[in-house]
């Protein structure tokens, strides 16, 4: 908590790619699985929650749109606080916030207060534990970013295929009531993971230097300039549209199968299938955009991703028997995959390090309301024409229009941009690294006689990523 300060993306640190990023890694990793695969597992104790409250299914289905919308809906929320208290201890609050949320919805006893503790309390949570882990990843990796991305988008569709079966078990031994106890209790590991995320520290200055450093603009909690960068104006527009078509086949794939007469295992096993293939699709995509040709032009793979993925839809809409479906929950693991691990990649690319904290929050909330739109209004044009094509077709299109938006404004609205810094800070970084190449060989090497010195003296802190030559610009 004392390195605020410093989590705030210090100035001179280069990102490690690797090193204690691994640990960040591996805490992005159970974080996105968390964030994404926990409210589609809650929907494993809806039967039993219909059962003893006499309610609906569509009542029990608002408790994963909660839980959806508070990890979208909050973004500027979790954008102000990591601005200002950095995000380990942003992290550790939230790991709390979604554990004290499935306790307390244990002990309740009626619907709506079920709402509030798994719903809004565990989605808060669930979302300070997101967007930090995201914004710790890109700091601590620039070369690997790709990959790094890939590795950590690829928990979501293993902790999927995790968390339903193991709901399904605690619901059978302990009923829904130490199901939700259960589940509480693992929440906890968000804690573990916000600790995880070490804060990189700056290169210590001399004195002399200290007070130029001391005279650094104050960051703005919720930066609204991104606005004003046309590229992540085009990049919030196309992913609002994706996400109204995105996340509708896999919601609806299981019950396209049922209604074509196939059993309700035969059915659920697509899910598996389409999860399963999304496992492997998302690391090897990271690996791939990470490529040096291919990764100045990410923008564009991502695109391709998206068509691939809304062609997908258009072709899976006229399946008419199981054998179709599952090549379609193939290919659009596949599509989902790369989706998947590119969107963060790609906006991350857009804003560069010193504003992604901010532009990942105002996106969140431009998607959540695409989210909290899409599948319902599915439901209601299934609910109309009683053909599932028609939902297909219409995601579909929704998809590949969302990667038009992206690839045709990025062709002719943005200019090529030249290596500009993103902010006037980083401006008058580049000034003072250029005049410090200009050293004579002399002023060189009393420079690394003094790093040499200073690595002796300074052992590694706990808590702390003490920086060496090979982590400092």
């Amino acid at each position: 908590m004392g390195a605020v300060v410093a989590d705030d993306g210090p100035s001179g640190v280069k990102a490690p790619d690797g090193g204690w990023g691994w640990a960040v890694l591996f805490g992005c990793f159970i974080i996105t699985g968390f964030s994404y695969a926990f409210p589609k597992a809650v929907s494993v104790f809806f039967k039993e929650l219909i059962r003893e409250f006499g309610i609906g299914y569509s009542d029990t289905a608002w408790i994963s749109s909660i839980l959806l919308a508070m990890l979208y809906g909050t973004g500027p929320l979790c954008s102000v606080c990591v601005n200002r208290f950095g995000c380990r201890p942003v992290m550790l609050v939230g790991g709390l916030f979604a554990s004290m949320g499935m306790v307390i919805a244990s002990f309740c006893t009626s619907i709506v207060q079920i709402y509030l503790t798994a719903g809004v309390i565990t989605g808060l949570g669930l979302a300070l534990n997101f967007q930090p882990s995201l914004i710790m990843l890109n700091r601590y990796f620039d070369k690997r970013r790709p990959l790094a991305n890939g590795l950590s988008a690829a928990g979501s569709p293993v902790f999927l295929c995790a968390l339903s079966p193991l709901g399904q078990i605690l619901q059978h031994e302990y009923g829904w009531r130490g199901g939700f106890l259960i589940l509480g209790g693992m929440l906890l590991n968000c804690c573990v993971c916000g600790a995880l995320m070490r804060p990189l520290e700056p290169p210590k200055k001399s004195e002399a230097t200290k007070e130029p450093a001391e005279k650094k603009v104050k960051k703005k909690l919720l930066d609204f300039s991104v606005f004003k960068d046309g590229g992540f104006v085009i990049y919030t527009l196309a992913a609002s549209i994706m996400v109204l078509g995105l996340f509708v086949p896999p919601v609806f794939v299981v019950s396209y199968a049922k209604d074509l007469g196939y059993q309700d295992t035969k059915a659920a096993f697509l899910l598996t299938i389409l999860g399963f293939i999304d496992i492997f699709a998302r690391p090897i995509c990271g690996m791939v955009a990470g490529l040096k040709w291919v990764r100045p032009r990410c923008v564009y793979l991502f695109s391709f991703a998206m068509i691939f993925n809304g062609f997908t839809d258009l072709m899976g809409s006229m399946s008419v028997d199981y054998g179709g479906l599952v090549v379609f929950c193939i290919f659009f693991g596949i599509s989902y995959g790369m989706v998947g691990a590119l969107q963060f990649e790609v906006l991350m690319a857009i804003v560069g390090t010193q504003k992604f904290s901010s532009a990942i929050g105002l996106v969140l909330l431009a998607e959540a309301m695409a989210v909290l739109i899409g599948p319902p209004s599915a439901g209601k044009l299934l609910d109309a024409t009683g053909r599932y094509m028609f939902v297909f077709i219409i995601a579909g299109i929704e998809v590949t229009t969302s990667a038009l938006v992206l690839a045709l404004g990025n062709f002719f609205c943005i200019k090529k941009k030249s290596e500009e810094p993103h902010t006037k800070e980083e401006a008058a970084e580049r000034e003072e690294l250029n005049k410090s190449e200009d050293k004579t060989p002399e002023d060189a090497k009393v420079d690394s006689i003094e790093v040499e010195q200073f690595l002796k003296d300074e052992p590694e802190k706990n808590g702390e990523v003490v920086t060496n030559p090979e982590t400092c610009v």
